[in-house]
């Protein structure tokens, strides 16, 4: 974070000890980098530590990838969502494998976060992807 409070958009590390609650859960609205829709209202994400790959954030009509790889980041600390219907505003992409991404319902930025098909009830949002306020 700089110095305002505000995200760098290098992705650089979100200290979250300012964003979660004793209980573990989000104490503020999780925000669109690009737009500010907001995408959670308060109190309604856990905050988790896993390891995932997301891909580079882009407006979804310029994602392509002529030679198979994928550009990204590996990223830990992430707001664990149970139920889709907690979100304010997110999109998703078509299915990558059994991944969806989540993206901006609003501008289509992202990927924003992560969702397993084979998990029905987990949804993560990656805090370096998303602004808080």
């Amino acid at each position: 974070m700089d110095p305002d409070g505000q995200t760098s958009p290098s992705g650089s590390c979100v200290d979250p000890s300012t964003l979660v609650s004793e209980d573990g859960k989000n104490t503020k609205s999780v925000l669109c980098q690009r737009c500010g829709s907001k995408v959670l209202c308060p109190g309604m994400a856990q905050f988790s530590d896993k390891e995932l790959f997301l891909p580079s954030m882009r407006k979804k009509s310029s994602i392509s990838q002529s030679d198979g790889s994928v550009d990204g980041d590996t990223l830990t600390a992430h707001w664990l969502v149970y139920d889709m219907f907690d979100f304010e505003n997110v999109g998703f992409t078509k299915d990558v494998g059994k991944i969806k991404y989540l993206i901006c319902a609003d501008c289509e930025i992202g990927p924003i976060g992560w969702h397993c098909l084979d998990d029905k009830k987990s949804f993560y949002v990656a805090l370096e992807r998303v602004d808080h306020a």
